[in-house]
């Protein structure tokens, strides 16, 4: 972890691991610059969570810190994501916080993305055990609602609902990860606390959509700010 006091940006997905991820780093005494994320080439949406950026936006003003969004194709995300890392460095940030857990290629692509920016990767949570993770984000009192699972490993039943020590048990007897790593699903944090205020929000329809990385197909929920 670096040193207190250290300018930082995360890697925000909405989601609860990018959540721990920052909390563990400010909680040390980093100074949070900013909140990073991608959207799709339409800037309606999050890539994997699928998440409305209104939606990004109202948890950054629960954190007190800014949202810097880029827009993308796939093949374009690497370079617009290394841009927004490029301003976290003019803005003064020397580390870069991602929430990954144990997915090596990730990891060596954060490396380099970081590298090509000036800046230094932080991954908190690496290599520590997954229902570990867990249990500290929900003893700390985060609250997360299930915003997308994959259709091959979870049903797609689970949508919607909010993270608990029993829906975990229920994801682990169902053979998958308790953090859904590889991922078998995805949140949105509704509050936790670095937030001055929870996050209300309301279901809408159900949607569908590829992730990007083969022929996987990920179900989603698509939540607005009631």
């Amino acid at each position: 972890m670096s040193a207190p006091g250290t300018p930082f940006v995360t890697s925000w997905s909405g989601g609860k691991d990018s959540a721990l991820a920052f909390h563990r780093v400010r909680r040390a005494g980093g100074r949070p610059v900013a909140i990073l994320n991608v959207l799709d080439e339409t800037g309606a949406r999050t890539r994997s969570h699928g998440l409305r950026p209104e939606v990004l936006r109202a948890q950054a003003d629960a954190l007190g810190v800014p949202l810097w969004t880029a827009t993308a194709s796939w093949a374009a995300y690497e370079a617009e994501f290394t841009a927004l890392l490029a301003r976290a460095a003019g803005a003064g940030a020397t580390g870069a916080v991602f929430g990954d857990i144990d997915l090596q290629p990730h990891r060596e692509w954060e490396e380099k993305v970081c590298a090509a920016a000036g800046l230094a990767p932080e991954l908190p949570l690496w290599l520590e055990p997954r229902r570990t993770l867990v249990d500290e984000l929900l003893g700390l009192g985060f609250r997360a609602r299930i915003v997308a699972v994959r259709e091959d490993a979870l049903p797609v039943g689970l949508l919607g609902r909010e993270l608990d020590a029993a829906l975990v048990r229920e994801i682990e007897a169902l053979g998958a990860d308790a953090c859904g790593e590889n991922g078998e699903y995805h949140t949105v944090l509704v509050d936790g606390p670095d937030f001055t205020r929870a996050l209300s929000l309301a279901p809408g329809p159900l949607g569908v959509h590829h992730t990007g990385e083969g022929p996987l197909r990920v179900a989603t929920l698509d939540f607005v700010l009631a």
